[in-house]
This record gives structure tokens, C-alpha cells and sequence, in this order.
């Protein structure tokens, strides 16, 4: 009888070795996406069906839209791997996984100048959820002081820029706390101090100043936004506090731009979060909440938590989290140290502004920003460009595996359309020539050729 008609017993020794790889079961017939299926399946397959799904993603490494790291050294994803079991919250059973997290809270502690060099502060699942804590300890300590005054304490707002990240959206629906939202204007697409001091009254809990806007890359102005609020204080006898959401700045301005108060330097910042997750340098998910000193942390947000036969101190708002990446995080800071952080974020500025200086010498683009500040380049189609939109060559970069993000910026500037690039460590030099070469590519195919193109790089550099 020929092979491909018999049927051995499923349980038998050879029923695998006579099924190669896309003819066994589970790769000849469709798999249930949205039910459990009936049987379960060799994992092997199991492997395959899943592998070969994840490859319609696009490639992680030509993604240009993300600030979240994408590559580590394998040094780092086998220590990733080696403690995807521990769970951070059960610190009484993995005491040394919550060792390296005080240590990473110091080291912060220490970066950023916190009063408090020891560190007060937390690991947590993201940027998200530190910027959450921050907003949470800002409302607690708004309510203590109105209530020690005998003052309603039913209407708290937070001031902030229209280019903030949707989590502080969240965290005023959430908490129920009015946003103050101050709009983008054309020229300046961040928070200033003038703006954010109109907004502010008694019932504001705090500020917001972003280092390192999302739309843009720009640093938001803390120092003078603090001195504006000291001159309102000094006005009117207001005092508003500052949280700083450093998401990304956090782990870029230490290192490039030392002499730039931004931090707890600057007295009036109480808070600060950040995502060890982006240019922290490790895989998803981590960030950071710390706190200027433990004043500054209202002790009703910390719970000790009696869990699994030991106090657990806890002031996350997720319970259960991965300690991988904390552990991937110490493993960073001991690899790169200061030296280390600081020449790896240039290699990304430096390669930022090389991007920004060809695209602005194409001809059809202007930019928004030019990786001064954050490696984030922002640029729009020139006035008189009309026979194609920035979305169209966002889909023509696509083609050729390239995410480069196409968007309208916030209210008031929603007729502003833009395409953002982030420069992240594992984006070399060469990556941005073949870039550069597809942009070239795009707009050429979109029709901008009424007029000679400069070449891509200059002098005697690559040409196409």
C-alpha cells in the first residue's frame, strides 16, 4: 500500500518521523483562531503555526514609529530568559530580584538628583503606570493641603500640553480630575511656562512638563515653567508642583545634556517617571516612578501587603508584573555605565540630525525638529506640495518594510500632518542611508521630479 494511504497509530513512534515538517497534523488543516480546539497538538507545530503567523509583524528593527527598545545584547535576553518566572511582587521569594530593583531606584535616585539619593520610588510596568502614581501622589497632596486649609477638595485639574501621552487622559478620567489641556501652536508645538501659568489656579494639583514630547522629540522648558509658578506663588500664594514625564528624556538628558535642569534640581519638580523601556535600553515592559524625597510620596499610596508569608511594600497600581526586566535593567546600567549611555545616545543624536539635514535637502520636505534634543526627527511636506500627502509616502516607505508614522498633531493643529522618525540604539549609520535612499525612492514615485533632487549624502558620499 503506498505510504501517503496509510494511517499509523497516532501514539506510535513513527507517526511523527513519517509526517515532515507542513504535512503534519495541525499544518494541514485550519487551526481555530477564536475557540480552544479540540485536541491539542505536537508543539513543535504549536511553534510553527504561531512562528509563522508572527511573520506578517512588521520587522521590529524597521520600525520607526516606536520609542521602545527593540534590540538587547544576548547577554541580556538570556538573563531575560532566565527569570521570566519571577513574578516582581513576591518579593519574599525572590529577595534578590527586589535587591536589584532598590539598586536600579538608587541609581536613578542618584542621576536624577533626588533629595533622597537612597531613592523613593518603584519599578512598574511601564511609563504609563509610573506617570499615573505621579498624578496619584499630586492629587493626594493637593487634597491634604486644601483640606488642612478648611477648602473644597471636589474639583482638582492638571495643567499639561495637548501633546501629552493619552496616559494622563487616562489618569484625569480615571481619577476624575479636570485636564487642562493647553493647545499646540504653529512654531511651538510644546508647553510653555506663559500658557501653563495661565491655566493654573487653587485647584490645580500640578504641572506636567514633558522631556521629550512624543509629537516631536522637544524638550519642554521645566526651569523656566518652575519659575514662572515661583512668581506665581510669590503673586497670588498658589504653590503648583511639577511632574516631569520622562519617559524618554529621562534616560537621554543625564547623559547629553548635563548642565540642563530639568530634574530634581529644580526644587519645584516633585516627581518624574520614566520608561526603562525606551531609551532606558531594555525590552518591554519597564518604567520608573520616583519621588524627590519621602514627603513628596503621600503614605496612604504605599500598602504593606501581608502576601505569601512576608510584608510586601507595594505602591504599584498592577500587582503581579515580570521581574525580567528589572533584572535586564540592572543588567544595562552595570554594562553601559555613564560612559557607556552617554555614547550610545549620541550615536542616535548624532544619526537623528544626519537624517534631519538629508531630508531637509530633498527639497519636498520642512522640518519639525531635527534630533536636537530627543533622536526624534519631525518633518512635513513643504508649502506647494500638493500633488501627494505625507500618509502616501508613509505607504510607499511601507513597501519596502519601513514604519515610518504619518499623523496629524493635536488640537489646535490638526491641519499640521507630519511624518515622525525615532532614532533608537541598533539604527546604525548604514540603516539610514538605505532610508534615505527608499525616501528618495517615494517621492520620486509620488511625482516631485519638476526639479533636480541633491544627492543623499554629501560630499562623496552615497549617491542613488
Amino acid at each position: 500500500m503506498p505510504l501517503h494511504a496509510q494511517e499509523p497509530d497516532r501514539g506510535s513512534d513513527d507517526f511523527l518521523a513519517i509526517r515532515p515538517q507542513f504535512a503534519r497534523r495541525g499544518e494541514v488543516q485550519a487551526v481555530p483562531r477564536f475557540r480552544l480546539p479540540d485536541d491539542g497538538m505536537d508543539p513543535d507545530t504549536a511553534y510553527q503555526v504561531v512562528h509563522d503567523e508572527l511573520m506578517l509583524d512588521g520587522s521590529a528593527r524597521l520600525n520607526l514609529a516606536t520609542f521602545v527598545t527593540t534590540w538587547m545584547e544576548p547577554q541580556a535576553r538570556s538573563l531575560i530568559a532566565e527569570t521570566l518566572d519571577k513574578n516582581m511582587i513576591d518579593k519574599d521569594e525572590y529577595p534578590q530580584t527586589a535587591e536589584l530593583e532598590r539598586r536600579c531606584v538608587s541609581i536613578l535616585a542618584d542621576l536624577w538628583h533626588a533629595e533622597a539619593r537612597s531613592g523613593v520610588g518603584t519599578s512598574t510596568i511601564g511609563s504609563s503606570e509610573a506617570a499615573m502614581l505621579g498624578g496619584l501622589a499630586l492629587k493626594w497632596r493637593w487634597r491634604q493641603r486644601r483640606a488642612a486649609a478648611g477648602e473644597p477638595t471636589d474639583r482638582p485639574n492638571l495643567v499639561m500640553g495637548s501633546n501629552v501621552q493619552v496616559c494622563w487622559e487616562k489618569f484625569c478620567r480615571y481619577w476624575d480630575v479636570e485636564p487642562r489641556l493647553v493647545p499646540m501652536r504653529d512654531g511651538c508645538y510644546h508647553l510653555t511656562a506663559e500658557r501653563a501659568v495661565e491655566r493654573c489656579d487653587e485647584n490645580t494639583i500640578g504641572v506636567v512638563a514633558i522631556l521629550g514630547s512624543t509629537q516631536d522629540g522637544s524638550y519642554e522648558p521645566v526651569g523656566e515653567i518652575a519659575a514662572a509658578l515661583d512668581r506665581l506663588e510669590a503673586a497670588r500664594a498658589i504653590s503648583v508642583p511639577i511632574h516631569v514625564d520622562a519617559a524618554s528624556g529621562g534616560f537621554v538628558a543625564p547623559f547629553l545634556d548635563p548642565e540642563l535642569e530639568w530634574d530634581f534640581r529644580v526644587p519645584r519638580v516633585q516627581s518624574i517617571n520614566s520608561s526603562g523601556h525606551k531609551y532606558g535600553l531594555v525590552y518591554p515592559g519597564v518604567g520608573w516612578a520616583l519621588w524627590r524625597n519621602r514627603e513628596a510620596l503621600p503614605e496612604e499610596l504605599v500598602f504593606e501587603v501581608d502576601y505569601l508569608g512576608g510584608e510586601t511594600p507595594t505602591m504599584a497600581i498592577n500587582f503581579s508584573r515580570p521581574g525580567a526586566q528589572i533584572v535586564a535593567q540592572y543588567y544595562s546600567f552595570l554594562r553601559l555605565g555613564r560612559t557607556g549611555y552617554a555614547e550610545l545616545q549620541a550615536a542616535c543624536r548624532s544619526t537623528a540630525r544626519y537624517l534631519a539635514d538629508e531630508i531637509a535637502a530633498l527639497g519636498p520636505f520642512e522640518l519639525i525638529s531635527d534630533g536636537s534634543e530627543l533622536p526624534v526627527l519631525a518633518f512635513r511636506l513643504a508649502e506647494g506640495v500638493s500633488n501627494y500627502t505625507v500618509y502616501d509616502v508613509s505607504d510607499q516607505l511601507r513597501q519596502r518594510g519601513w514604519l515610518v508614522p504619518a499623523y496629524a498633531f493635536p488640537p489646535d493643529l490638526e491641519d499640521v500632518h507630519v511624518l515622525r522618525i525615532v532614532v533608537r540604539n541598533g539604527f546604525s549609520r548604514d540603516l539610514a542611508r538605505l532610508l534615505l535612499a527608499d525616501l528618495r525612492r517615494a517621492i520620486e514615485r509620488l511625482g516631485r521630479l519638476d526639479r533636480p533632487l541633491p544627492p543623499i549624502d554629501h560630499p562623496g558620499g552615497f549617491h542613488h
